[in-house]
């Protein structure tokens, strides 16, 4: 690549820095870039990823957005399948030893994995490697070198391991192997820079270390920041509930992302899209001085995530799907259909009961008093009302904020 083509450092540092948590060290990094600046040989930055889920969810896109960004700056993208690695498992943040994974699974859950992950990076410059590439060849030899390289006693003072042992809790000897086994990925790959979150850091500090002992330069460590969950509490997660997941449908993750604080989405901003710091500053003053409301710039955040995941169309449409059920309070345009037979009259908390809408009777009363419920779009105060299903017909039925059902009675 032609010198020409990068940036300068300044403009490509300012832009690796958005939303990072740490650089060790920042002046390596500015070294780095101004030596390939120089020289116009593109850095290589690494990521390193066991898959050891089928699933992304949008907290583990902010590190791979990451990589994107030195993949924007005209660097090369290395993103490394540990499928090596998660045979052993990382301990990392582990209370006790986690088990191994088989190579079925990983080689199912590794394809899953990289389908996601090219919503995000380009296929085209992204090189793609297994550690079982050269981990599977190690010899015995190989393996007794490296481990010379460290010291159980440093090994130790890691934070999870130091847990176990002070609580009394078994630790493996594999589970000792796996931070020098990433370690040596960097080795292998020559990394100038590796990715990871904040959890991660012990893992790409041992890789600066052990790239040294087998006479390379250091890698420049950035570690991103967890993302906070929906709930705008809790590290996003699927066992929480608090996750946006970047195959859901449109209109589902449109919802999702609209229900978190306002205080929250400027850290989204920063964290799941490409938006730079200036940018992001703008729309921060604009909302502080009251000339855009917050809801219609976490609409535009929203949109243009699931832009990038979906395409533009599909976020538009459930831009619109949302303005119309939530702003507007009208019916989504494809609400569910629901089929009722012929049965008389029948009180509306027993309708909202069987089907489904509430869990029980004293809740469909309570929903009705509090205004929450609607027929063909006028609100029900009566939690006494009957609804008349002795003719063929159809009416649509909203109950709370989100829940549409058009009821045909036949």
């Amino acid at each position: 690549m032609n010198p020409t083509e990068f940036r300068s450092v300044e403009e490509q540092l300012a832009y690796l820095k958005k939303g990072t948590a740490e650089i060790i060290r920042e002046e390596e990094l500015k070294a780095k870039l101004a030596k390939s600046l120089k020289t116009g040989k593109p850095l290589r930055a690494k990521l390193g990823v066991d898959p050891t889920a089928p699933d992304i969810h949008m907290g583990h896109t902010v590190v791979i957005r990451k990589l994107k960004h030195f993949q924007d700056l005209g660097h090369t993208a290395v993103f490394l399948i540990g499928d090596f690695t998660a045979l052993v498992g990382d301990p990392t943040g582990q209370s006790e030893t986690r088990p191994p994974l088989s190579r079925e699974q990983v080689a199912v859950n590794a394809q899953t994995y990289l389908d996601q992950l090219f919503k995000i990076l380009d296929r085209e410059k992204t090189e793609v490697r297994y550690n079982s590439e050269w981990l599977d060849k190690l010899t015995s030899y190989d393996i007794v070198r490296l481990c010379a390289k460290y010291r159980v006693a440093r090994m130790l003072e890691r934070e999870d391991f130091h847990k176990r042992l002070k609580e009394q809790q078994p630790i493996s000897m594999h589970e000792l192997l796996y931070p020098l086994i990433v370690a040596y990925d960097s080795v292998v790959l020559e990394a100038d820079v590796e990715l990871g979150a904040t959890e991660q850091k012990f893992n790409l500090l041992m890789g600066r270390e052990i790239q040294r002992e087998y006479g390379q330069e250091s890698q420049v460590c950035m570690t991103m920041p967890i993302l906070v969950g929906l709930d705008g509490q809790r590290k996003m997660s699927k066992s929480l509930g608090n996750y946006v997941g970047i195959t859901e449908p449109p209109n589902e993750m449109f919802g999702k992302m609209m229900s978190i604080p306002d205080a929250l989405m400027w850290s989204y901003w920063e964290l799941v899209t490409d938006r730079s710091p200036s940018e992001i500053a703008a729309m921060k003053k604009e909302v502080a001085s009251g000339t855009v409301h917050p809801m219609d710039v976490k609409m535009r955040l929203a949109q243009e995530v699931i832009a990038g995941f979906h395409g533009a169309d599909a976020a538009r449409k459930a831009a619109e799907n949302f303005q119309r059920i939530f702003r507007d309070r009208q019916a989504p345009e494809e609400a569910p259909v629901k089929k009722v037979s012929l049965d008389g009259k029948k009180k509306l908390t027993a309708l909202l009961v069987d089907l489904q809408l509430v869990a029980s009777k004293s809740e469909a009363i309570r929903l009705i008093e509090q205004g929450g419920v609607e027929i063909d779009g006028t609100r029900v105060d009566d939690a006494r009302k009957d609804i008349d299903l002795s003719q063929a017909g159809e009416f649509l039925l909203r109950a709370g904020k989100k829940k549409f059902l058009r009821i045909v009675v036949e």
